[in-house]
């Protein structure tokens, strides 16, 4: 997939309603679960920690890619 294309299909699913409302849900059910876990519950606490993580890896990795193509496109422009 070519660089505009990347930056296109990123942008769209930073913005569907759909990817964000399971994000969201996802993200409360994790800090709800992380909240609830008994005192000596380390492990729970850490995979939730953990999947808390990669949630927000996966949104900064799209959102990397949106702005990437953004500076491209400007350089591009600058250039011409």
């Amino acid at each position: 997939m070519i660089d505009i294309e990347r930056e296109r299909h990123a942008k769209n699913l930073l913005q569907d309603t759909l990817l964000q409302e399971s994000f969201d849900t996802l993200e409360k059910n994790l800090q709800d679960t992380w909240n609830n876990s008994g005192v000596h519950d380390v492990d729970t606490r850490e995979q939730c920690w953990l999947s808390l993580r990669l949630l927000e890896r996966i949104r900064l990795h799209l959102t990397s890619i949106v702005d990437t193509g953004d500076m491209a496109r400007k350089i591009e422009e600058y250039q011409i």
